[in-house]
């Protein structure tokens, strides 16, 4: 008996996760069964009429099934492209999402010519890896160290950093914060845990049950970590050095406020291409 078309069974499974209320249904199902099948975009295209194998389909059903149940399509590939890289990730990581793409941008505009200096860069809850590796790689003469403090996501980081040839400039290492961080940076940038506890739940299934959780919770209004941070940034942080944060949505306008009172100047709030003012960037006084 024939297998079904590759084309009818890509829409079979598409209308299963529109059922599903999956957001971007076409797109998770071709980037599945590409997968699956070893086959890239055009290949897909091109063999639209192919009749699948038993052994294909029993390829492909696994992966369906994960999304069915709402896991994100870049852990079920274990990988996700952040700044035109791909990065690898873990139970322990994030996944790096375009939002965070604005603080890589923020940061290198305000770098403006110092890019080609000998810079050294501070990423705090460093997670994948993806800010710094992102500001490593445009910024050629630039070393960074990155802090988690889940061992597996430095695990994760020090491989990325590995497979993107950035491993002789980047340092990644276990640690609480700004514990035990000897010397002055240049710049330091973060993406803290800034969801409020109590809306956790609210979140979609896709970062509510599979994001962990400790890279989530920013406590009773989301702001605990920048509060904690903030005014001990000025000893890790060397006059007119820039600090970046993303911040969670309406939470912008505090964190500025906190930068300010700790005597940081210049500065800019960033929207992302939402609308939504996604990053808090400033100058050490």
């Amino acid at each position: 008996m024939n297998g079904p078309r590759l084309q009818h069974f890509i829409h079979t499974i598409e209308q299963c996760f529109k059922a599903s209320g999956i957001d971007n249904p076409s797109l998770d199902v071709r980037l599945l069964v590409q997968h699956a099948l070893g086959l890239n975009h055009a290949q897909m295209l091109s063999q639209s009429e192919r009749i699948l194998t038993t052994e294909e389909i029993a390829a492909i059903e696994p992966l369906t099934a994960r999304r069915l149940r709402r896991e994100p399509v870049a852990r079920i590939l274990g990988e996700r492209e952040f700044w035109s890289l791909p990065f690898g990730l873990n139970e322990a990581t994030l996944e790096p999402r375009p939002d965070s793409e604005t603080l890589v941008e923020a940061v290198l505009r305000q770098l403006d010519d110092r890019r080609g200096e000998n810079l050294s860069i501070l990423d705090l809850g460093t997670g994948t890896g993806c800010l710094l590796l992102a500001l490593l790689s445009e910024c050629q003469k630039a070393k960074g160290l990155g802090i988690d403090i889940a061992p597996r996501a430095i695990e994760q980081a020090k491989t990325n950093a590995k497979n993107l040839g950035l491993n002789s400039r980047a340092e990644f290492r276990a640690g609480n914060w700004l514990c035990g961080i000897d010397g002055k940076f240049d710049v330091i940038v973060s993406n803290p845990p800034y969801i409020a506890h109590d809306e956790i739940e609210t979140l979609q299934p896709e970062v509510r049950d599979y994001d962990p959780r400790m890279a989530l919770d920013g406590g009773g209004d989301g702001l605990d970590v920048y509060r904690s941070l903030i005014p001990c940034l000025g000893n890790v942080l060397k006059s007119k050095g820039i600090v970046a944060f993303e911040v969670g949505q309406g939470q912008a306008a505090s964190v500025s406020a906190q930068l300010r009172e700790a005597g940081f100047g210049n500065i800019e709030m960033v929207r992302d291409l939402g609308g939504i003012e996604r990053v808090v960037i400033a100058l050490n006084a």
